[in-house]
């Protein structure tokens, strides 16, 4: 399955240890992960700026998502109804990798989950998915 994680979902992944953390390594060994630029730069931000974590342990981290393919920024952001246009952007980058799911923990994807032509889910929704064999 390919998995887009959202920022939120991945800086928990990497601050704390849990289910985040469980569904980030999960997605690195059974799946195929999609990343892009949107996402890093935003976790390149938030890690340094509300984290505080210094440039060489985000580098560290960058490490990881070498192996994958970088989405570049889409030539377009994602539909205008997405309340907050960086979710627009983290959106359209889902879709141009192609992802088959988007992972995020951000209540204006999530409330608008049905209307988008991807499975959107929120952590325990995709591990609970994970857990039951569903492709």
């Amino acid at each position: 399955m390919r998995v887009c994680l959202d920022t939120n979902v991945l800086v928990a992944a990497v601050a704390t240890r849990g289910l985040c953390a469980d569904v980030f390594r999960t997605v690195l060994v059974e799946h195929e992960l999609v990343i892009g630029d949107v996402i890093l730069e935003e976790l390149r931000r938030v890690l340094a700026t509300k984290f505080k974590v210094p440039a060489d342990r985000v580098q560290a981290l960058e490490a990881v998502f070498a192996p994958y393919p970088c989405i570049p920024k889409p030539a377009e952001p994602g539909p205008a109804f997405i309340r907050d246009p960086a979710d627009r952007w983290v959106f359209a980058t889902a879709m141009a990798g192609n992802a088959d799911v988007l992972v995020t923990g951000d209540q204006d994807l999530l409330a608008v989950a049905g209307e988008l032509p991807m499975r959107i889910l929120d952590p325990r929704a995709f591990w609970a998915l994970l857990r039951a064999g569903e492709p």
